[in-house]
């Protein structure tokens, strides 16, 4: 009986050092999915931003100032997004490309160090077609 108790009391502090070792592992993973679900919203938004600019440029695509104004109206003024629309052509029926690029910073300690950055680079592009030259 006496040895059954002695080999007990050798495995103190044993529950502490797991609850450690697993506490860490799931809080990085918790920071992992909290950093994953802002850059998915950002892209979100970065695409309907897009989106927006595109349907402007559609109607109107000789006005790159106009096209650019849309897409940075529609974007969160947090961060810094770079926006790109050159018209190539502007016929009817041509395509039109807005891109929209930003690097989010990443907030939860540890998970720069693991992926050996501290921002996430995030890229939306939309294609859309010329409805009209003229703009009304």
């Amino acid at each position: 009986m006496k040895r059954v108790f002695k080999s007990k009391s050798n495995e103190n502090g044993q529950s502490m050092v797991e609850l450690a070792l697993t506490i860490t592992i799931l809080l990085v993973l918790l920071a992992g999915t909290i950093d994953f679900g802002r850059a998915f919203f950002t892209w979100l938004e970065m695409r309907d931003a897009a989106q927006e600019g595109a349907s402007d440029a559609s109607i109107c695509p000789t006005k790159t100032n106009e096209v650019i104004a849309r897409v940075h109206d529609d974007l969160n003024p947090i961060y810094t997004y770079a926006v790109s629309y050159n018209p190539i052509n502007t016929a009817l029926g041509d395509s039109i490309t807005v891109t929209v690029q930003t690097d989010l910073p990443i907030t939860m300690p540890f998970l720069g160090a693991l992926l050996n950055s501290d921002h996430i680079a995030i890229a939306a592009t939309i294609n859309d077609t010329i409805l009209t030259t003229s703009c009304p």
